[in-house]
């Protein structure tokens, strides 16, 4: 009776073993801290140099990173560069805006072209700033910016996504570039994925609906800017969403006179003049062009981002920043 009882609990022992064994438990993911630098992930760094959201600037990017700003990270043994800026931080001369972002050092014209592809995913966007600001809670992942005349920006890819929401917004800005006078200018915003930039909240204390057809934080995409004899092409894919393409002249303005404004833009109210003016009809043709990739926050420092004193542990600590991560780019002629 004994040996008999014994050998039930042996097989019920192993029963149970067998059963644990055989039943599928979710995976966690793990990520860890890389040992190379990002030139050895994205090798075409020797073409950029960079500006981080502390102020920091380096020409020169083999075996450069710096902790809390521009690294490499692993995640499920894929090595990603990371890009993280504060909303408060040191800017460029010419925006109000931190960014720890690269910079082309070769500039080229429209008519010559270039080409910039990304592949990444936006891991954190600001959780503070006001929401019926078009550029709250968003950052540029990557932008065509011009060296010449008013030095606007007939490119910027944005992502965008209200706290709270699960899924966030993909979107394109072409700025127009006026002769003489720029402070009519403005631009104009195209959804991807999701809202454009005229989406905005009523009031400080609520949000629109989430976009159905959005981007999740941690969700990879992929963008490629194509230029070819003064033709910008835009190509965005992920997995799970439509394809999307786009093309816009930049050597010929769409927008040259009024009756040419899109109806959103001549209904916005003007701010200090814009919204009101037209593009010279030869757009960007005579300006020398480059490319921008990385992570550009959009959350104006003017306004919420001085809570936390300009101090970026704070603004860390409290949500106050952008983070990106790239697996893969590539640029071209």
């Amino acid at each position: 009776m004994q040996t008999e009882f014994r050998l039930l609990i042996t097989f019920l022992v192993f029963l149970s073993f067998f059963s644990c064994s055989n039943t599928a438990s979710p995976q966690k993911i793990e990520v860890t801290e890389s040992s190379i630098y990002p030139h050895e992930v994205i090798p075409f760094m020797d073409q950029w140099k960079i500006l981080l959201g502390d102020g920091t600037r380096s020409k020169d990017l083999k075996s450069f990173q710096k902790e809390n700003f521009f690294y490499t990270t692993k995640e499920a043994n894929i090595d990603w560069v990371v890009y993280k800026a504060p909303n408060a931080g040191i800017t460029s001369k010419t925006s109000s805006n931190t960014r720890t972002e690269l910079h082309q050092k070769q500039y080229w014209k429209a008519a010559q072209g270039g080409k910039l592809t990304g592949t990444l995913k936006v891991m954190h966007v600001s959780t503070s700033g006001n929401p019926m600001k078009g550029s709250a809670h968003s950052v540029v992942v990557g932008q065509i910016h011009s060296a010449d005349g008013h030095e606007n920006e007939p490119l910027k890819i944005f992502y965008k996504k209200f706290p709270g929401h699960t899924k966030g917004s993909v979107f394109w800005h072409y700025e127009i570039n006026p002769e003489g006078d720029n402070s009519g200018r403005w631009d104009h915003s195209i959804a991807v994925w999701g809202y454009d930039r005229h989406t905005v909240s009523t009031d400080a204390l609520s949000y629109p609906p989430e976009p159905q057809d959005g981007i999740a934080l941690g969700e990879e995409f992929s963008y490629s800017v194509d230029v070819q004899d003064g033709i910008m092409h835009l190509s965005f894919t992920s997995a799970g969403h439509e394809t999307k393409h786009f093309t816009k002249s930049l050597i010929q303005s769409d927008f040259s006179t009024e009756a040419e404004l899109p109806e959103v833009i001549k209904k916005a109210p003007a701010r200090k003049g814009r919204h009101k003016g037209v593009e010279q009809k030869e757009a960007y043709a005579n300006e020398l062009l480059y490319f921008k990739q990385g992570a550009y926050n959009q959350t104006n420092p003017k306004n919420g981002a001085k809570t936390f004193g300009r101090d970026i542990k704070k603004q860390y600590a409290n949500g106050a920043y952008v983070e990106v991560w790239f697996k893969e780019a590539s640029l071209g002629g």
